[in-house]
């Protein structure tokens, strides 16, 4: 007696508490639970759960996916009546008659956790909905989810409240497609379209009777169903059979259900051998030489206002400018210089597009495989495309070049001074005198400066640098493209730290160099980016254009439409008569530079532009080099905790005293990736050369 009468009182709260959101005047309290159940019932009715966004080569060919939940949506039609119908008889075999709460299966779990003990079962499909889509939809942590998933009656009475409001805006097929959308398969895999991906290798809309009968005894289990327990598996999907058969799912005949039961139960479980889809960029598809390319979408996409949470909720669509030729073409020809095995030496090349309108990045690689697994020397730092830790060399003589004859100081064509040995007056080495020696001994005093770029004396561009004033040379790298290497980075390459006891980290690189006078800019000991090198080249032979080194061809959102980016708009940098003279000037390096020997030994014919550059120590080399259809750079550097200099040879080497130089190891990359990367291009012309910089 005392059980009935509990068991009534509870059946009255229950009641209570499911009209509440309907009757008046129950005070605040109630109106703002009301106001809570109005809005979880419009987001239901417009759920948005997340999706995987697909990353893709410059032809649509999926290169990387990004996802906490591997789900793609399906609408109605594209699920086959077999998965609806074997849901149906497993989870919910009323579903049809109901008005979104099984009342006799809600209220025996309503009791029960009044009583105590654990919640579980009774709940309709509109309500496992309602619940899967809080914990999976609404809640962002892992607390929100557990606390949406709680198994008491509380939650069942919010289910409940839910469900009844749901059912009387969508149709039982919306619910039932909505239900199917959002449920989890074990994993990171949500919804019936990655679920029957992953198992089957189909569509849902193509799923057999067995199949979706193994899919619907999956949802409550994943942990112990998967492909991995094949017996309790089919022990699982038998059982949804027979529901099947005893609901009249399989055939309103129970003759002919028990036969069909019969049959599709003697049927194996041919699961497909999909793998788990990819998640991120580290295992891509293709990923030791994608990675770095998806590295760099990720990062880009991020300063433009998409972080990478959003990314993986979005189910966006992100068609990229890669070039796999080209990117394949990097990857051999830098790891065939370099063995990505080789202890302490990375060799890096980035490949930019250049135009008026866009600067397309088309490759970035490197020796060294993407990757997390240091006993293989992988990496996850983005080679190419970061600000590494070194500098570039001499390549920085492009920036005082075109300072000094933006300012009047020189032409392409005139005479430079380039004694043996200078001292400036200007700059200074700490508190001693700031002294320049050239490479060689002996050689000309003076000479063009198109002849100085190409065998790259170190006294002339000091001179020059004075001449032109250093502040004017600095913003003339970030103007022609060193934008993050300047200005983003302190002088050590990391990210400006206003805490940091030493001040040089405190401010950006380009603050660094004017405030010390640092008259060795020009020699390139600064950090740079190898990509941002190689869109240099590309504002030189656009005519002076500089355009964002850009991963994106087009956005998409997950219902096709274009997405908006707001991308640094392109500039006239420099005057195209400028550019003109730049090409003209670093039009000799690879005939009778210091570039020449690579390019006879490639054959190249090409007309193009070329530097060299090699740090003071042989830590570090580089190669710009740019024809008017493709720029890259090169930069080969000590990549060891312990950097030491590096000595070319067959493999080159941590050594001693390092013999590397930008016209070895970075040049003979470069020749080779382009070769490939040229191939059926145009022979196009360099720009021409402004009169008032011959």
């Amino acid at each position: 007696m005392l059980k009935l009468i509990g068991l009534c009182v509870v059946a009255g709260l229950v009641v209570a508490a499911i009209a509440f959101p309907v009757v008046g005047g129950a005070g605040l309290l109630s109106n703002r639970a009301s106001e809570t159940v109005d809005q979880f019932s419009a987001e239901l009715a417009q759920a948005d759960p997340p999706l995987l966004t697909t990353i893709t080569d410059s032809k649509g060919k999926p290169i990387a996916y990004l996802y906490d939940q591997d789900r793609e949506l399906v609408d109605s039609a594209g699920i086959s009546q077999n998965m609806k119908a074997a849901m149906v008889a497993i989870e919910d075999h009323r579903f049809e008659e109901h008005n979104g709460v099984d009342w006799k299966g809600t209220l025996r779990a309503v009791v029960k956790g009044v009583l105590g003990q654990r919640v579980e079962g009774g709940s309709s499909i509109t309500q496992q909905y309602v619940k899967n889509y809080l914990a999976y939809v609404v809640a962002k942590t892992d607390v929100e989810r557990e606390k949406a998933s709680e198994v008491t009656a509380a939650r069942k009475l919010r289910e409940v409240r839910i469900a009844l409001q749901l059912e009387r805006t969508l149709s039982k097929d919306e619910i039932l497609t909505r239900y199917l959308n959002v449920v989890p398969f074990g994993g990171q895999i949500y919804g019936i379209k990655s679920a029957a991906r992953h198992f089957f290798d189909k569509l849902p809309k193509d799923l057999s009777v067995p199949e979706a009968a193994y899919l619907a005894g999956l949802v409550n289990k994943p942990s112990r169903l998967g492909t991995e327990n094949p017996e309790e598996a089919k022990k699982r999907r038998d059982h949804v059979l027979r529901r099947m058969a005893d609901t009249g799912a399989l055939a309103k005949d129970p003759t002919q259900a028990q036969a069909l039961y019969k049959q599709f139960q003697e049927e194996p479980l041919n699961f497909a051998n999909a793998k788990r889809r990819p998640n991120d960029c580290v295992s891509a598809e293709n990923g030791q030489t994608n990675g770095y390319f998806c590295d760099y979408v990720v990062d880009y996409l991020a300063k433009l206002g998409f972080s990478k949470d959003k990314l993986k909720r979005g189910g966006y669509t992100i068609k990229t400018t890669l070039d796999q030729g080209a990117n394949d073409a990097v990857k051999a020809a830098a790891e065939g210089e370099v063995s990505k095995n080789t202890d302490g030496v990375a060799n890096a090349m980035a490949v930019v597009e250049p135009g008026k309108d866009k600067h397309r990045v088309r490759a970035l690689g490197a020796n060294r495989d993407y990757g997390n697994d240091k006993n293989k020397n992988q990496t996850s730092f983005n080679l190419p495309a970061d600000v590494s830790r070194f500098g570039a060399g001499s390549i920085f003589k492009i920036f005082t070049a075109a300072a000094a004859m933006e300012e009047g100081k020189t032409g392409v064509n005139r005479s430079v001074n380039v004694p043996n040995t200078y001292t400036s007056p200007v700059y200074k080495n700490g508190g001693k005198a700031y002294t320049v020696k050239n490479a060689g001994e002996g050689g000309d005093t003076t000479m063009s400066l198109q002849s100085a770029l190409a065998h790259s004396p170190n006294t002339g561009f000091v001179i020059l640098e004075e001449q032109a004033g250093l502040n004017n040379v600095v913003d003339m790298s970030v103007r022609m493209g060193l934008r993050d290497s300047m200005q983003s980075v302190n002088r050590g390459g990391s990210k400006i730290n206003p805490d940091a006891k030493d001040a040089s980290l405190r401010i950006a690189q380009d603050k660094w160099v004017k405030d010390n006078k640092v008259g060795s800019f020009t020699l390139g000991v600064t950090v740079v980016s190898v990509l941002e090198l190689a869109n240099v080249g590309a504002t030189i032979t656009s005519g002076g254009t500089w355009c964002p080194p850009t991963p994106i061809e087009q956005m998409t959102d997950r219902n096709g439409k274009p997405v908006e980016l707001k991308e640094a708009a392109c500039e006239q940098a420099i005057d195209a008569g400028l550019a003109g003279a730049l090409a003209q000037g670093l039009s000799k390096d690879t005939t009778e530079g210091t570039a020449a020997q690579a390019a006879r030994q490639a054959n190249w014919t090409r007309p193009m532009i070329g530097k060299t550059g090699t740090t003071q120590n042989h830590q570090s080399a580089g190669f710009v080099g740019a024809t008017p259809n493709f720029s890259g750079a090169v930069l080969t550097f000590s990549d060891s905790p312990t950097p030491k200099p590096i000595c070319d040879g067959a493999q080159p080497r941590l050594c001693g005293n390092g013999n590397i130089y930008g016209g070895k190891v970075p040049a003979r990359t470069w020749f080779e990736a382009m070769k490939s990367i040229h191939q059926g291009a145009e022979t196009k012309s360099l720009p021409v050369a402004g009169s008032q910089y011959q």
